[in-house]
């Protein structure tokens, strides 16, 4: 290791997780009603039920700066022991300046200025290289041996009017990395794959709305999967190594139904990369010459799966979509709600020892699978505590009608520019200790304020 160091830190993961999502939200059925589609497109064929968006008071530096202020708050974190900070985000409202120097504003009391890290950026998947960052900082030569870092993963997914609106969501996750973590992040074992594809982009930067190729997004997305999936084995060195020998898979969720075929393209997987299909798999003799990419659209693989794999998807998946389907699409605080929606709809005494993959995807693309492995005892106690009231939180939102969700989205497209600029929204639709935009002056310089 060289500079001194005998051995890796232990149990190199995450201590602490905070997460917020905006306050106010539109129902999916309703918004089914008011867009004038079918009944179910939005809630079954999606598998969505409400969305949490902004109004023009927030924006990705109040997002994350609540993120941070809460998760330092609740874990009784002082800012002088923190040695490193990434954020990941595509909520891009400056070219030049970070994200992360705007947090730098809650170390001025502290004195602490000697904070590395910056923004990552590629889509969905930034808040993931963002943490593979931390990771390595913590077994580095470079870490101090002392202080902790901190991941930001945050983003308001907001799509132009029609069908697609209704996959958008906002929210941050801050996690708090270190070593004796009660989530350990798995050495070694990591799947990559990268590629260079216009399936999702935002070139407009006059805008907030990307450019979808829908069908490509999707065939990418699983295509990512079966190549993160098959690295991901590899690693393991294991020969007999098949999903269902991890006790639970998270997916990054652009929407609900995509993870739940994603869950049966995994089975899919271990079908085709199983060495003696007749053995394990005689009734599916008819199959045994099918290519993985091939298969992207096929509509009876996909069913044969999705039923084969209901019960896996059961135990191992569900529940881990409590905020993707009550809040949206994060981008990339996305994959990391459904880790914390797991871990607070598990009972506490079930999780130790437990072991979770996580399949990371951002479009353009960028892509990972890795696993994290659960300690019990006080550190996983405190960590379980620090997320368990999320769905209480859930339920305290204020609904808003469809019309108004749309003026308020108008409103944040027509003045998303503006300079000088006061926010509009009431602090009334904001939760208690929300940063906040309160001023844009003429230089387009931010100002926030926190709601007491």
């Amino acid at each position: 290791m060289g500079m001194g160091y005998s051995k890796w830190p232990e149990d190199v993961g995450i201590k602490a997780i905070e997460f917020i999502f905006p306050m106010e939200y539109v129902d999916q059925t309703e918004l089914e009603e008011f867009d004038g589609v079918s009944a179910g497109k939005y809630t079954i064929g999606l598998g969505q039920k409400e969305m949490g968006f902004c109004s023009d008071l927030e924006d990705i530096n109040s997002l994350c700066l609540t993120a941070l202020n809460k998760l330092m708050e609740n874990n009784n974190l002082k800012y002088e022991d923190i040695g490193r900070i990434d954020v990941g985000t595509e909520t891009i409202v400056d070219k030049s300046k970070s994200v992360k120097s705007v947090l730098m504003n809650l170390f001025k009391d502290s004195g602490n200025f000697d904070v590395e890290g910056l923004d990552t950026t590629n889509a969905c998947y930034g808040g993931t290289a963002a943490l593979f960052n931390a990771l390595a900082w913590i077994e580095s030569s470079a870490w101090d041996k002392k202080r902790l870092a901190v991941v930001i993963a945050g983003d308001i997914a907001v799509y132009a009017k029609g069908n697609a609106r209704s996959t958008g969501g906002a929210g941050a996750v801050a996690m708090l990395i270190g070593p004796n973590a009660p989530i350990v992040v798995e050495r070694g074992l990591r799947g990559t794959y990268m590629a260079h594809v216009y399936d999702f982009y935002k070139p407009d930067l006059k805008s907030e709305y990307p450019i979808v190729d829908g069908q490509l997004s999707i065939e990418c997305y699983l295509k990512a999967l079966d190549a993160c999936y098959m690295k991901y084995r590899e690693k393991t060195k294991d020969p007999d190594f098949r999903i269902d020998k991890l006790d639970a898979m998270v997916f990054h969720s652009p929407y609900c139904k995509l993870v739940q075929k994603s869950s049966a393209r995994l089975l899919f997987n271990d079908y085709v990369l199983c060495p003696d299909k007749q053995k394990y798999y005689p009734e599916l003799e008819h199959l045994k010459e099918v290519k993985l990419e091939k298969t992207y659209f096929d509509r009876d693989i996909e069913k044969l799966f999705l039923t084969r794999g209901q019960q896996l998807f059961d135990t191992m998946t569900k529940k881990s979509l409590l905020l993707a389907s009550r809040v949206g699409n994060m981008y990339t605080a996305s994959v990391y709600s459904c880790l914390a929606s797991y871990l607070t709809t598990t009972p506490a005494d079930e999780l130790p020892g437990k072991r979770i993959g996580i399949f990371s995807y951002g479009s353009g693309l960028a892509s990972s699978m890795y696993s994290v492995k659960i300690k019990g005892g006080p550190h996983l106690e405190k960590l379980i505590n620090g997320i368990c009231n999320i769905t209480e939180k859930l339920d305290s939102r204020k609904k808003v009608s469809p019309r108004e969700f749309n003026d308020i989205l108008q409103k944040r497209a027509e003045t998303l520019h503006d300079a000088p600029f006061t926010p509009s929204a009431s602090t009334d639709t904001l939760f208690p200790g929300t940063w906040h935009l309160s001023h844009i002056d003429e230089k387009h310089r931010r100002k926030y304020a926190r709601k007491t």
